[in-house]
């Protein structure tokens, strides 16, 4: 499947505007292909208690499985202004479940597959 980076680097800033981050003011939007070709989005949500924040992967994780489920084949996390941002050690584990090692990750305008950011994941496979 070609992947239209440019659209989901779009995507991802375009959902950062509706993220809530009154605390950090730090707005962050994700964007994703899903293997029959769906776009799914996330942006994340802070909470007062701030470890109960979401991350825009959590939210992008919720879309997927809201929309049919399917396995992400791509996916771009962006910041509010469009700056890249890589997604942090609790979103690979969630995006590992949902993408796999092969799942193509944006990161400063190189796509990576997730198993070079996320080595020796953890996964369903690895349950008995």
């Amino acid at each position: 499947m070609d992947i239209d980076w440019a659209a989901l680097e779009r995507a991802a800033v375009d959902v950062a505007a509706n993220a809530y981050a009154p605390y950090s003011d730090f707005p962050v939007g994700a964007a994703g292909i899903v293997d029959d070709g769906r776009l799914v989005v996330g942006c994340n949500v802070e909470n007062a208690s701030l470890g109960l924040s979401l991350c825009a992967e959590c939210g992008l994780v919720s879309a997927l499985h809201a929309s049919g489920g399917g396995r992400l084949i791509a996916i771009v996390v962006r910041k509010g202004d469009g700056g890249h941002i890589v997604p942090c050690g609790r979103c690979r584990q969630l995006l590992n479940e949902v993408g796999g090692a092969d799942l193509l990750v944006d990161t400063d305008g190189t796509r990576r597959p997730l198993a070079v950011l996320l080595p020796d994941a953890f996964g369903p496979e690895d349950l008995p």
